[in-house]
């Protein structure tokens, strides 16, 4: 029991030592002291207590004492608590001091709490990066289609990190200027043999107004030769009036069909017509017999008259219908 007794206590011994450890860290507050960088032991329970973790701080602290950038562990704390990277604003900050560019540990927190790279941001400042613009379309006045590709030279503006646009509007403010350069060219030659003029152009338009980049330059990588627009769209013009003149010639036919058939009904009415007054012809014979008006004899000297007619047709018309015959 005694031995027992006797590791519970060293247990709980060590426990509360490795809890006044974490609390109080004597071994990076010895390192801090060493490194040069003022904090106090309650200083480092205190970030304890507020869950902001010291040694990120403390390493910080030093790195920054070590480059001669002048901090203070109260303004590593309030970056970190707002959800910033202490680490990256750190090492923006010494190089930005190396390199002689103007950047204040305020500038610094701001641009990373804008959710932008900030280290990121300086290294371009020192070193402008390449941007590749994607294939450009555009058509010259004499109606052909040239393709170009650019790569635009950028360096950081700092103070425009907060606020100001991106590579997205970059890119898309050099392929307007692209196009509009294109397509005020007369010939698609004139272009081809001076590309530099599309980079001049595009150069003068200050295109970097308001971005959080700065146009170093702008060179045509590559341009090529695309579709003879003009020539489609006057081919595709042509073939629209072509199929306007079909449907016009198609409706004029359509009306003449519609005469024509108007003119055959109008013919069977006339021929029903005939047919129906020579029907009343046999009926106005019989009426003459009847009232006295024509006699038998008369009669016969008709019938002898017509058909001497049709014998007369008949040899003056071969294989013609005698005049009385009616017409199918």
């Amino acid at each position: 029991m005694e031995n027992l007794s006797v590791l519970l206590i060293i247990a709980g011994v060590i426990v509360a030592l490795m809890i006044f450890l974490y609390f109080v860290p004597i071994s990076l507050w010895i390192t801090a002291l060493f490194s040069g960088v003022k904090v106090g032991l309650a200083e480092l329970v205190f970030m304890r207590i507020r869950k902001v973790p010291p040694s990120l701080i403390v390493n910080s602290m030093i790195n920054a004492t070590k480059a001669g950038i002048d901090l203070t562990t109260t303004e590593l704390e309030t970056h970190y608590l707002a959800g910033g990277n202490v680490p990256t604003v750190i090492k923006a900050l010494i190089s930005a001091d190396k390199a002689n560019i103007p950047l204040s540990f305020k500038q610094a927190t701001a641009i990373d709490l804008a959710g932008r790279n900030v280290f990121e941001a300086v290294t371009t400042s020192v070193n402008p990066k390449v941007i590749n613009t994607p294939n450009v379309a555009a058509v010259a006045q004499d109606g052909i289609q040239l393709i170009a590709k650019a790569r635009v030279t950028v360096r950081a503006n700092i103070n425009q990190l907060v606020g100001g646009a991106g590579e997205e509007t970059i890119l898309a403010r050099v392929g307007e200027g692209i196009v509009t350069s294109i397509g005020s060219s007369t010939s698609h030659k004139s272009v081809l043999e001076n590309p530099d003029i599309i980079s001049k152009l595009v150069l003068q338009k200050g295109l970097d107004a308001g971005t959080a980049y700065e146009i170093l330059s702008i060179d045509i990588a590559d341009i090529d030769v695309g579709e003879n627009i003009g020539a489609k769209l006057q081919i595709d013009q042509a073939g629209a009036d072509l199929k306007v003149a079909e449907a016009k010639a198609e409706e004029r036919r359509a009306m003449a069909v519609a005469v024509e058939q108007e003119m055959r009904a109008k013919a069977q009415e006339a021929r029903a017509n005939v047919i129906q007054a020579e029907v009343e012809v046999p009926q106005a014979i019989a009426a003459s017999f009847r009232s006295g008006n024509l006699g038998i004899m008369d009669y016969y000297r008709m019938q002898n008259i017509q058909s001497d007619t049709d014998m007369r047709n008949s040899i003056a018309n071969p294989g013609g219908g005698g005049q009385n015959k009616p017409k199918e």
